[in-house]
């Protein structure tokens, strides 16, 4: 797992040259990211949600493209599309923006449910199925999502079956003051996204999401993960908790942490520091517990209090 570990050190230093005093926002978007997952950025305007997804993918080094999603955005304009050719009098398939490594959907609740529901076989499946045919993906392939919660005035809100295909869910907030003064002084020449540059490869990426997948999971810790998840469907302020891919979610997720930690097995803390990003999107609060000012990251909290702890010797943390 020192592979894993030297991997995300120079991802995370790289990307904190752009992304000031976020570690734990970066550290889960390589969670996603080494677990095949994708990530939905939802924060206010103005925090560094796209700056965040183009510095992930300059650092990866891999392919990226992006999509400002729009009202008039057609699923056609990223999957792409059969075009006929006058000089061979076939049709010829042109592939759209998904065809990619890493791509940015940028405020994506601004796009019709239609095309919303064009990425989903991507992001489940990693291929796409255009005029009957099918076409694989490159690995890795990410989804990186963006969308603004408070103007919500002529947007189109995810439906649950795409949220769910979010591997996590993340707030940005706003920095803190002394952060946010060296961040102007940092802009004060040239963006530092300007002069970034990719410290690992799309190679890297691969290995490690399959270094990850070997990282051992103790029986105990494994039923701790579906207790957690069992308790976010028996919940008195919970109408649907989470399905059986948020603990294949929590899995991957606690596995990639580890690794990224620089551990072979998983440990409770691993689990308990993604739960919140993992669960949080996945819940339905009740109508009436809303009223009462209930909230998903509040239930989780509560849920991560009410389940027992199992107790796993040894590991190091790395990271």
């Amino acid at each position: 797992m020192s592979k894993v570990n030297a991997v995300a050190k120079k991802i995370i230093g790289n990307v904190e040259q752009v992304i000031i005093g976020k570690r734990q926002e970066v550290l889960l978007c390589l969670v996603a990211a080494f677990s095949e997952g994708h990530i939905l950025l939802e924060d206010v305007p103005g925090v560094a949600k796209t700056m965040l997804a183009r510095a992930l993918a300059v650092s990866f080094g891999c392919d990226f493209k992006r999509i400002q999603c729009t009202p008039d955005l057609l699923p056609n304009d990223i999957t792409g599309a059969s075009i006929f050719n006058p000089k061979t009098t076939e049709f010829e398939f042109r592939s759209g923006p998904l065809f990619t490594h890493v791509l940015l959907a940028d405020e994506i609740n601004r796009t019709t449910p239609r095309t919303q529901a064009a990425l989903l076989e991507a992001m489940a499946e990693q291929r796409v199925t255009v005029d009957g045919e099918t076409y694989q993906l490159d690995r890795p392939f990410l989804v990186i999502a963006t969308q603004n919660p408070v103007d919500q005035e002529g947007t189109f809100p995810l439906p649950e079956a795409q949220l769910d295909r979010f591997l996590i869910r993340l707030s940005l907030g706003y920095p803190g003051r002394e952060q946010e003064a060296t961040m102007l002084d940092r802009l004060q020449k040239q963006h530092p996204i300007d002069t970034l540059e990719a410290v690992v490869s799309a190679e890297d990426i691969v290995a490690c999401q399959k270094a990850c997948r070997e990282i051992t999971v103790d029986p105990k810790v494994r039923d701790y993960m579906l207790d957690l998840v069992t308790a976010s469907r028996q919940h008195n302020d919970i109408l649907l908790g989470g399905s059986p891919r948020a603990s294949i979610a929590l899995f991957r997720a606690s596995q990639a942490l580890a690794g990224i930690r620089g551990n072979a097995f998983v440990l409770p803390d691993d689990v308990k520091r993604v739960a919140p990003a993992i669960l949080g999107h996945r819940i339905i609060i009740k109508p009436e517990s809303r009223l009462r000012k209930v909230n998903s990251a509040k239930v989780v909290e509560d849920i991560l209090n009410q389940i027992s702890v199992p107790t796993i010797k040894g590991g190091t943390d790395l990271l």
